[in-house]
């Protein structure tokens, strides 16, 4: 089993029930899914970087990622409606955990000058996103096969009901943030 899930389950459920006072281990908030998100504005001039962006995020996340494609059509940006303008993959299980754990302990470490990452990224409803300026950051993106820096969006969506206990929740399983 993964070990970012043996923790959760051994140490930061009975930890979250001591600190809330949580009545039931069921209510205890739980990460139901990691969204990965790469948007490609200049993939309208330029289709090929849409493959790149596609095998980045497959590398990364270790499933194949779905196509995005506009909504609406812009005709200052000369976008029209359909035309793919991104990628994401949606982590859920143990690929999940797996990806967390590869992001807490080594691609987050890596970024130059790190001291940690914002605690008010949250949405109101216990859901976190992080930005990262570059994919290079997690090993198995290969420097040599990139044809440009992308950057890359993280969400990690939650149970929890409040911004307080999902911040909580992701102290105790190691994610690095910024201390207040």
């Amino acid at each position: 089993m993964i070990r970012l899930k043996e923790m959760y389950r051994g140490t930061v459920v009975p930890e979250m029930v001591e600190h809330f006072n949580y009545d039931n281990v069921m209510r205890v908030p739980r990460i139901e899914k990691v969204v990965l998100n790469i948007g490609l504005g200049e993939a309208v001039q330029d289709p090929k970087t849409l493959d790149a962006a596609v095998n980045d995020l497959t590398a990364i996340a270790g499933q194949k990622p779905v196509v995005t494609r506009a909504r609406k059509s812009i005709a200052t940006y000369k976008l029209r409606e359909g035309m793919p303008i991104g990628a994401k993959v949606t982590l859920r299980g143990e690929r999940m955990y797996s990806f967390l754990d590869r992001l807490i302990n080594v691609a987050l470490p890596r970024r130059r000058d790190f001291r940690g990452i914002s605690r008010d990224s949250f949405d109101g409803r216990g859901n976190y996103t992080l930005g990262l300026r570059e994919q290079l950051l997690f090993p198995e993106v290969d420097y040599d096969s990139i044809d440009k820096v992308r950057g890359l969006e993280v969400t990690i969506v939650t149970s929890a009901k409040t911004d307080e206990e999902a911040r909580y929740m992701l102290v105790q399983l190691g994610m690095p943030f910024v201390s207040a």
